[in-house]
């Protein structure tokens, strides 16, 4: 229960009480600021607590905004404010301060809710204040001013407000123009019917799952209804964020679970078009496995880049200007959302050709399309860092090593390679990373299976990686280690499983890649949440992205191809079960333990 102490004198007719009893808050009234702290004490310090003044005049939707959003410890709108229980000795050190200096003065005079506002941004204390924009909210001095006040709410629709709110700032051309007109409206009635955006993120991966099995099934009925239920996975993909926009019910559970479904649920697909094209004779699991491992790359170009620089001082560059430039032209603006191929863009394309073509030809789209995106993309972000004076941060330099994934044999090996000179050839982290990453897959490729040559090749990646890793990664191009790492460990699976060609190698290695993968797209969600990496153990355990590439070498070399399938099955279930267990461990005890809400306004994924 959240409690709310109304202050200041109260006034006949005002429908505050009613407003905040709504927004779920016990109310309590207090006489005087004396008595306001003294209700404060009162209320337990695990609770939400507001302070709001009795003359409040404004939306509802304005106090739900200012009073109930769970992702911040202390929010304020005029007239009142609110703690949670990491705000609440703030908060009570800031309300015990003004009730000192107002000596018992009536309540009347001023407002105690804004001068404690105004003595936590006095105390440097971080205080969330929600864009209201067209919304009412404020204290009236008088008459005249309440009266106006109540005619500038009349003249606001506040759910329309609440409505165009809950959709994405900045979302896809698809999303925006094709879904999001009408999802707001299901967020709305799975909101009046108290369904939670948790629920709808599961029915859009049973949605999703259920597409998968008709694309298995080979038929052109089920190429169809895949294309339909993807479509329909993707329109509730939406209404799950814009459900917790309109009703702010977000969670650090809910962030994690929307953001590894989205995954699960793609290449869940991927491997259902691949079943599905086996059944009709057609073997695509190369290019679904490629399709996966070409989209992950791309993420970990996003998420690196985005680590590096978010924090980065001095952080402007002559393209980053001209991007910015472009932005604000209108058609401009589109276009460049559309070519980088968001998840509404691709789920689209995706579903039209599943129903209409075969899945060599999606998959052949598919990878076509991602390869541009990501060299338009990566091309952009280079540029970038070339030309900017950035000055990164020690938190960015952890967060870059943390996905780098080292497991014990790069770890043991960077200390010993501390002393590498920090500037020349050495200098540049990326550019040590690139040589063993580039051949161990080339050497894959090159030569037959059974070649000694990728472990030779292997071992050197090893080398280089630690080298890579070695020194902080605060280099201009630093930022694309992880995605070197994450081409070259995935590529040499696929290269590998391919030079196999015997049946269930690839699959099987489809399934290594995922189990990484979702190993990798953990550890960017937990670096987000202000979590911190995964556990050391846990990398150490299934041996890191160099042991895991030396290990694959090894067992294509020393294994027949039937015995390297099954190695590879073992393989994808012992990391899956290890990082399944430990991520679902850690995000339910963290959404139990009360961690702070999130939610990603991200770039489209």
């Amino acid at each position: 229960m959240s409690t709310a102490i109304l202050t200041g004198q109260p006034v006949p007719g005002s429908s505050i009480e009613g407003d905040l009893r709504s927004l779920g808050y016990d109310v309590r009234v207090a006489t005087d600021p004396a008595d306001a702290e003294t209700l404060l004490a009162q209320v337990p310090g695990d609770e939400r607590v507001a302070v709001v003044d009795a003359r409040f005049v404004g939306h509802l939707h304005a106090l739900r905004l200012g009073l109930t959003d769970p992702r911040f410890p202390l929010a304020a709108i005029p007239g009142a404010v609110t703690a949670q229980a990491a705000g609440r000795r703030a908060l009570t050190r800031a309300m015990a301060r003004e009730t000192s200096a107002g000596g018992g003065t009536a309540l009347a005079v001023g407002s105690l809710a804004d001068r404690v506002v105004a003595a936590l941004d006095a105390d440097g204390t971080d205080v969330h204040r929600p864009e209201l924009g067209s919304m009412v909210a404020a204290v009236p001095a008088d008459p005249q001013a309440r009266n106006e006040a109540r005619q500038a709410v009349a003249a606001v629709d506040d759910e329309a407000v609440r409505l165009k709110s809950a959709v994405k700032a900045r979302d896809g051309f698809f999303t925006t123009f094709c879904i999001s007109p009408y999802s707001r409206y299901i967020a709305r009635w799975c909101a009046r019917r108290g369904l939670t955006p948790n629920q709808v993120t599961t029915a859009s991966l049973l949605t999703a799952l259920i597409a998968a099995g008709c694309a298995a099934t080979g038929t052109r009925g089920g190429f169809v209804a895949a294309g339909v239920l993807l479509i329909a996975s993707f329109v509730l993909d939406c209404t799950d964020g814009q459900l917790a926009r309109y009703s702010l019910q977000y969670s650090t559970l809910g962030a994690w679970l929307d953001a590894t479904f989205d995954r699960a649920k793609e290449y869940a697909y991927y491997a259902g078009l691949a079943l599905g094209a086996a059944r009709g004779g057609d073997d695509v699991w190369a290019l679904a496995l490629g399709a996966m491992v070409l989209q992950t790359c791309r993420h970990v170009v996003d998420f690196s880049f985005n680590e590096a620089n978010h924090d980065a001082t001095a952080n402007t560059s002559p393209t980053a200007a001209l991007s910015d430039k472009l932005d604000s032209v209108g058609w401009t603006v589109w276009v460049r959302r559309m070519i980088v191929l968001p998840i509404g863009e691709r789920w689209a394309m995706i579903a039209v050709l599943t129903a209409v073509t075969t899945p060599r030809i999606t998959f052949y789209a598919l990878l076509i399309g991602c390869a541009f995106a990501a060299t338009y993309t990566t091309a952009g972000r280079v540029l970038r860092s070339l030309t900017r004076k950035a000055h990164r941060t020690d938190r960015a330099a952890k967060a870059l090593a943390d996905l780098a994934d080292s497991g014990p044999l790069a770890a043991g090996l960077a200390s010993l390679l501390r002393r590498l000179p920090a500037k020349g050839p050495f200098g540049s982290r990326a550019l040590v990373a690139l040589p063993g990453a580039a051949l161990v897959v080339l050497a894959a490729a090159l030569e037959g299976y059974g070649s000694l040559l990728p472990v030779a090749l292997a071992a050197l990646y090893v080398l280089t990686s630690a080298a890579a890793v070695a020194l902080p990664l605060k280099g201009a191009l630093d930022w694309l280690v992880p995605p070197f790492f994450r081409a070259a460990e995935y590529g040499t699976v696929l290269v590998l499983a391919a030079k196999a060609d015997v049946n269930g190698a690839l699959p099987a290695a489809f399934g290594l890649v995922a189990a990484v993968a979702y190993h990798h797209y953990d550890t960017v969600y937990r670096i987000r949440g202000n979590a911190g990496a995964p556990p050391a153990w846990l990398v150490r355990s299934i041996g890191g992205h160099e042991g895991r590439t030396l290990l694959v070498t090894v067992l294509a070399a020393v294994l027949s191809a039937s015995q390297f399938t099954v190695a590879l099955t073992v393989l994808a279930v012992a990391v899956a079960l290890v990082v399944l267990v430990e991520s679902i461990r850690f995000w339910v005890a963290a959404h139990q333990g009360g961690a702070p809400a999130v939610h990603d306004e991200g770039e489209p994924a």
